[in-house]
This record gives structure tokens, sequence and C-alpha cells, in this order.
């Protein structure tokens, strides 16, 4: 089974050994002279989420993070995350690029920063059969994780692409329903939605298990097709008090996209175990295959297209205009890659590298 290589470079094992050695800590005194003894991180049960899966189930985290406790939350989609995350009850997340823009423009930049990058591709719109080209969706019902997460935003933007109107509370030339992913499948094998914009596993699951096929591959929309579909969100306020606590969750992160790298033979059962203690229920082989062939893991955040991202939230309607000048603080992160000899990553000008 293929797991595509991240488009940064990074060294086996042993490099990331060198790097949990060297940022594990025993001290938890943040910057503002309190004391943390945990981190929350918030994630997905989602191929896309990977390198948390395998962070927590390798014990990548525990190793980086020392005596700091690593405590998890499972969401369903970005907004719910931002939702906790403004609220305090969670640290950091792995989230879409689309949610964190949002709670950037929102908070005047305060909220939280992107430290790295997670996972590019791994998105498309599947639709049922009698579905073969754009204008065979209107009067069409199509689903996506949540008003305003990054697939419901790709969808809308598309949609208004190709001359569609939507709306925000439902109707127009296409209905889009905000759905949960497991819902969805089963909306989809009942015949009452005709399609869903979603991210893996979820694609490959409607395309396996229901009978759909591709009639977008996001990836296709980029150049080069790369596109990032996860990032690492910190909240600020937590990333000014404790920067060695956030240190040290980037350099399990790095060990964690590292680890997929290194152990592709490994990483489907380690992926599929981790799954089934979040959700109760493993993967098909098929499912899992085709899933993993349609990502790429990476802590390049692919800062390049934010700008574009941005322009697709307004135009979608599920985000106001405002600067997301300082969104990215890649610092610690190049700090970590360059001290194992790998290849830096750039904000393209919007924050700190």
């Amino acid at each position: 089974m293929k797991i595509t290589r991240t488009t940064t470079t990074l060294t086996a094992l042993g490099v990331t050994a060198m790097m949990l050695a060297g940022c594990a800590s025993s001290s938890a005194t943040g910057a503002d002279g309190g004391t943390v003894d945990e981190v929350r991180l918030g994630y997905f049960a989602n191929v896309t989420h990977a390198p948390a899966l395998v962070g927590v189930a390798e014990g990548l985290y525990d190793d980086a993070l020392g005596d700091v406790d690593l405590k998890t939350e499972i969401f369903n989609a970005g907004p719910a995350a931002i939702e906790a995350l403004s609220a305090g009850a969670i640290d950091a997340a792995y989230i879409g690029p689309n949610p964190a823009i949002n709670t950037f423009i929102q908070s005047g930049g305060e909220s939280a920063h992107i430290i790295a990058g997670a996972t590019s591709g791994g998105a498309a719109l599947v639709v049922r059969d009698g579905i073969d080209s754009p204008k065979d969706l209107d009067g069409t019902t199509l689903a996506t994780p949540q008003l305003g997460n990054t697939q419901d935003v790709a969808l809308r933007s598309w949609l208004a692409d190709e001359g569609f109107e939507t709306s925000l509370s439902g109707g127009g030339d296409v209905e889009i329903t905000p759905t949960d992913n497991a819902q969805t499948l089963t909306l989809f094998q009942h015949g009452q939605v005709d399609g869903a914009w979603l991210p893996e596993p979820w694609v490959s699951r409607l395309v396996e298990e229901a009978g759909a096929h591709v009639l977008v591959d996001e990836k296709d929309l980029w150049v080069d097709g790369a596109f990032p579909t996860t990032v690492l969100l910190v909240r600020a306020e937590f990333a000014a008090q404790h920067p060695e606590i956030v240190e040290d969750l980037l350099a399990g992160h790095i060990a964690s996209v590292a680890w997929l790298t290194d152990n592709a033979s490994d990483a489907p059962t380690v992926i599929n175990d981790a799954l089934e203690q979040a959700t109760g229920k493993k993967l098909s082989d098929a499912v899992l295959a085709r899933a993993l062939a349609n990502v790429t893991y990476t802590v390049d955040p692919h800062a390049d297209t934010f700008v574009t991202l941005v322009e697709n939230g307004i135009e979608a309607g599920t985000q106001k205009k405002g600067s997301i000048e300082g969104l990215f603080d890649l610092r610690a992160l190049n700090a970590l890659l360059d001290e194992a000899g790998s290849e830096t990553v750039s904000a393209f000008g919007l924050g700190e590298e």
C-alpha cells in the first residue's frame, strides 16, 4: 500500500529521535511564570488527520512532551473545533484551513496561529449515477461536513464558478445540506442526497461502499495539485504563555509525519486501529488503500494557497473580509527542521517564519 511521501524533506527516524530527545522537557513553566501539566489537542477521526492518529497511537507526542500530559478530543468538522479553541477548551487543533482563516479574521488576528501543515489533498465531490457533468447538478442536494468548513467552502465556491446559486440557509440552484459525515454516507445510500464534497476516508467510503463516483477531485483545481487539507493551529494565548510546550508539540507532530513517511507498510494498520478506537469501526482494506493514495502528509502548510482560500470563503458567503497577515507562525517549526538538516517552509509573507 502506497502512502505519498511528504513534500518537505524529513530525514529518517534517527533524526526524529534526536528532535524528541532535544525537545522533551520536564519543566512546564510558561513565559508568564505559570505552569501547565497538560496540553489539550483536538483532531478528527479522518485519514486526513493521520498525523494526529499516529502521533497518539505511537506515543510520539508523549515522547516529545515529557512530563506534560496530552489530552485529546475528537471533532467532526472545523467550526466545532474552533468553538472549543476559542472557548479555551482545547489548546491546539488539527483543522482545515478555512476555519483557521475564519477565527483569525474574526478575532483581528488575536485568536490563533497556524504553526505547521499536516496534510495535502484528499478531498473531492462524489455523486450518484446520472450526474456526469456540472450541468447535471441543477436541482440536486449535496452534503458537506459542516457550514463554513473547508469542504463546504470549496463546494460553494466551485458551484459559484460553475454558475449555480446557493444559499447558506438551504435552497438555490443546488441545495447544500451540512451533515455529519457518517450520516451523509447513510443518506447517500438511501438516495436522500445526490452527492457530497468530503475529505478522506469519506470520499472513498462513498465510492467503495455506496457506488458513488468522483465528479471533482479538488487537487485538479490547484496548481500542481497541492492544497492544504489539514493544518496544525494553536491558540495564541497558549503559545505566548507556553512556547516550550508548543515546540515540544511540534516535535511530536514532525515525528508523526516522518513516521508516516518511513513506515508506509505499517501505517495502514496503525491508522485503522486508531480509527476503530475513535469510531468503533475499522475501514475496509479497499477504502483505506484508496484514501491513503489520495493524501500527502507534509509539515508544509502551503501558505501560498491561503489568499485564494480567503477569496473562496468570501465568494461562498461563509467568511467576512479581513487580513490574514500574521496568520502563520512557522518559527518554531523551521527551527526544528533546520536543526534536523531538513528543508524549511515559507509563510509567503503571511506571518513569521
